[in-house]
């Protein structure tokens, strides 16, 4: 599987969501888009086997792909 970038994880959410990409801004709330648990625990699960660490109770908390970035990004620093 390639690396994980803002821009996959975007393309990723605008299939899963049929929307696209350019639609998705990093602040938008996704649940506005339609997205429901199952999708995103979907999302989740292909992007922890690509190395994220994320964890579902906090992508549902602050549904915004500019916030799930940042904690993949800032995991991997750490």
């Amino acid at each position: 599987m390639a690396e994980l970038t803002l821009e996959s994880m975007r393309a990723d959410l605008a299939r899963a969501l049929h929307e696209d990409p350019s639609a998705l801004a990093d602040d938008d709330n996704l649940i506005d888009f339609g997205l429901d648990s199952v999708r995103a625990m979907t999302l989740i699960t292909r992007w922890r086997q690509a190395g994220a660490q994320l964890e579902f109770a906090e992508c549902a908390a602050r549904p915004e792909l500019g916030h799930w970035w940042e904690l993949v990004r800032s995991r991997r620093q750490s």
